[in-house]
């Protein structure tokens, strides 16, 4: 048994939990607020600020984890940079959790590196250097947060009026305490990709099925898989991935995500953890990406993933704000519908387009599977008291 220190205890951290606990793992989940969805599956808890290093180092001398495990980006990482010289494992490895906590470092590794294909980009500090940096960069562009999660803070910029909205929504959806922004060229994309990778200890690179994804102010509502693609285009983007979850190193599952035009793969961003888009494998395959996770990291082996058909999530939002548990109506609803599956978060508080659970569903096609998760997910309605 591995005593496991999760830094982070949102949903996708719930997920890992259980997958952890079937293992039978020892689980220590953290987070800065009481009450955290991965805290109700754990072994035990602590709330900390995550960007309070000395916090960080307190709980891990206390426990004295085997693994540290962060589940989210806005932690002190140069604090998991020492711990891993003081010779605590930290996954997949302290510098990649250090180099993707930021879109700028990951990036610059990604683009001048690697010389993997980005977007045009460059950084701003202040509106003053975002007018520049969009007047080189050309109009439309993407401005967004170096450090935001789930895509929060993120607009496209079709003309030089719309930088100052742009740059106090990108404020506005920043985690962690650097203010800075990226900005990018417009790719005019097919669609975009998630490409869960999967790095072993003691075995080859496995790659999920690529995974589709529809995104509203830039943060995921639905996602489905497999999705189709040309094989030359899927090679690339393989390629691609397994490139740069080598340079990062270490174990587990890196959710890499992919701008795929007519006849060409943009490397967009990556995470060393399993990926919001990526709840769809909990109903898509015989280990989803948490299983996959678990396994990778404990190193455990992984034979083969086994897909069941064409699959699809739709997310649950909050239409307003909680400061207690929602309350949540409809799910039986929602499970009157064949091959569909609900996940409620068990989060205590709410506030407007906040994710509190996920709608599952597997069809004859994706068009039908998509189409099917919707349908229930319109059936569930959070309640705020």
């Amino acid at each position: 048994m591995k005593k496991i220190l999760l830094l982070g205890a949102g949903e996708l951290g719930k997920e890992l939990v259980i997958s952890a606990k079937r293992l039978g793992q020892y689980v220590i989940a953290v987070d800065r607020y009481a009450g955290a969805p991965a805290m109700q599956m754990a072994d035990a808890m602590e709330v900390i600020d995550m960007l309070n290093g000395s916090e960080i180092e307190r709980i891990v001398v206390k426990h004295k984890p085997d693994l540290i495990v962060p589940e989210i980006e806005a932690i002190r990482t140069e604090k998991l940079l020492e711990l891993e010289g003081k010779g605590y494992r930290v996954i997949p490895t302290a510098e990649a959790a250090h180099l993707t906590m930021n879109r700028d470092a990951i990036r610059d590794v990604a683009s001048k590196e690697l010389k993997l294909k980005t977007a045009r980009y460059a950084y701003a500090t202040s509106l003053e250097e975002l007018i520049e940096g969009a007047q080189e960069i050309g109009f439309p562009c993407v401005v967004k947060p170096v450090m935001s999660s789930s895509g929060k803070g993120q607009s496209v910029v079709k003309s030089e009026q719309a930088l100052t909205q742009a740059w106090n929504y990108a404020f506005e959806g920043m985690r962690g305490d650097k203010q800075k922004v990226i900005i990018e060229s417009f790719i005019p994309f097919e669609y975009e990709i998630t490409l869960l990778t999967v790095k072993q200890t003691h075995g080859k690179t496995l790659f999920v099925d690529p995974i589709g994804h529809r995104q509203e102010f830039g943060d995921y509502r639905e996602s489905w898989m497999p999705l189709r693609m040309k094989p030359d285009l899927l090679l690339k983007a393989k390629r691609m991935a397994k490139k740069i979850t080598d340079r990062l190193g270490g174990a587990g599952v890196f959710g890499v995500e992919f701008f795929i035009t007519k006849d060409d793969v943009y490397f967009s961003e990556l995470s060393p953890r399993p990926h919001d888009t990526g709840m769809v494998t909990l109903i898509s395959q015989d280990l989803s990406e948490f299983d996959l996770h678990a396994r990778a990291i404990l190193g455990l082996p992984i034979p083969e993933i086994q897909y069941y058909g064409p699959s699809a999530s739709a997310v649950i939002l909050s239409p307003g704000s909680s400061d207690h548990f929602p309350i949540i109506q409809g799910v039986e609803r929602a499970l009157k519908f064949k091959k569909v599956d609900v996940r409620i978060f068990g989060k205590p508080t709410a506030r407007p387009y906040r994710r509190m659970g996920v709608v599952l569903a597997r069809g004859s096609n994706i068009k039908n599977a998509k189409n099917l998760a919707i349908k229930a997910a319109k059936k569930i309605k959070v309640i705020n008291p």
